[in-house]
């Protein structure tokens, strides 16, 4: 079953759960099940679970008392702690469908509240956003539970940004550093970063710092786009699909426009565009169906949502952009180094909700050409600006002379 949309307040307290790099995903409890003491364990539950290696339902036989898992949980409170245990399991009947339970939830939600899942020392910590003021815990009341789980796990995810971060500003106190490079390059900024930080040049031209990855630039201004934030390219799955190339998908639904056969449109899971076309999430199989409202087509392009997770993290990982200013002395570069900016890899576990709630949206631009092929630009996943900050940490900027 598809999570209600959220409302303004709850997207802030995820927004904030993100930018303390809280790693969750989300569960609606209804009426329903609140009263047969059964949730459904949806994909993005379990995949959530299975990312942080603490269950795999494809794994695991059916019947509760058999092959049930008990996993300790914690329910959050601003002042306390409610001792729970989660139960997961997949009953003989309903095809095995994976369940997921907490014991004594039902003091702590009402019927479709929305609650954050996170993981903390081997157990779950559920967290209820819609009824506990998160920004209130953690910049006012600076206590309790909530307050301390959110400082530990921030820190461990902070732990090895910080260590490079001291190690720039080292380099920054020390003034302006030298190019390695004899004449000015656009690689001569980020060679020369490296050989101060002592990291030895590699194969792949950038350079990581135990898992975070070193960009660097000439500082300038830039003006920044409000557009959709694309996050990346993406072909579909043609083994599992009913079409098997973009060039039938371009047949079936392109347009001639100013003598161009051309298919240009946006695709959301909220509704469907003007050709009839919209994404359908295949929660049991994990897989994202492209799907026409012409029967003849129904769905006819997929991906597996585990394949679209991992290009997003691959293509957005943890990242230092740090911005120097160029000095030209006695004849040679020499770098000053005055800020980094810091994004960190998106929180993967929000990306099938964010699809499902219509967020994260998918551009078709294809177009036939001179012999008669597809040329395909896309399909282009794309973000809503306004949604950045619920699938990424916002950005941070340090300066390195303080």
């Amino acid at each position: 079953m598809p999570l209600r949309p959220l409302t303004e307040i709850e997207r802030q307290r995820i927004k904030r759960l993100t930018a303390e790099s809280v790693d969750i995903t989300l569960i609606q409890p209804t009426k329903t099940g609140l009263g047969k003491s059964i949730l459904d364990a949806t994909a993005p539950v379990r995949n959530f679970l299975k990312s942080n290696e603490l269950h795999d339902y494809e794994t695991q036989g059916l019947g509760a008392t058999e092959h049930g898992i008990y996993i300790d949980a914690k329910l959050l409170q601003p002042d306390a702690v409610i001792s729970s245990r989660a139960s997961l399991y997949r009953p003989k009947t309903k095809k095995g469908d994976p369940r997921i339970w907490f014991s004594k939830l039902p003091n702590y939600v009402e019927p479709d509240d929305m609650l954050a899942i996170a993981t903390h020392n081997g157990h779950l910590s559920l967290l209820n956003i819609t009824k506990i003021d998160i920004d209130h815990i953690l910049d006012v009341q600076q206590s309790g539970p909530i307050w301390e789980i959110i400082q530990e796990i921030g820190s461990s995810a902070t732990s090895v940004a910080q260590e490079l971060l001291a190690k720039l500003r080292f380099i920054a106190q020390g003034g302006f550093v030298p190019s390695v490079m004899e004449q000015k390059a656009d690689t001569a900024i980020g060679r020369t970063l490296e050989s101060a930080l002592g990291i030895a040049m590699n194969a792949r031209q950038e350079p990581d710092y135990k898992g975070i990855e070193l960009k660097s630039y000439r500082r300038k201004a830039k003006a920044s786009q409000q557009n959709r934030k694309q996050l990346f390219a993406k072909v579909p799955n043609w083994k599992i699909s009913k079409f098997k190339s973009m060039n039938q998908i371009l047949t079936a639904f392109g347009y001639d426009r100013d003598g161009v056969f051309k298919l240009n449109c946006t695709v959301s899971a909220t509704n469907s565009n003007s050709q009839g076309l919209t994404f359908k999430i295949d929660d049991k199989s994990g897989i994202l169906n492209e799907v026409s409202d012409q029967k003849q087509y129904g769905a006819f392009a997929s991906w597996y949502l585990s394949d679209l997770r991992d290009t997003l993290v691959a293509k957005h990982d943890e990242t230092f952009w740090v911005g120097a200013n160029a000095h030209q002395i006695d004849g040679r570069e020499h770098f000053e180094f005055t800020d980094v900016i810091h994004t960190r890899k998106p929180i993967a576990s929000q990306f099938d909700i964010l699809l499902e709630q219509g967020e994260i949206t998918m551009d078709h631009m294809v177009k036939r050409n001179s012999r008669g092929k597809a040329e395909e630009r896309g399909p282009s996943f794309k973000l809503n600006p306004n949604s950045l900050d619920l699938l990424f940490p916002p950005p941070r900027t340090y300066e390195l002379s303080e």
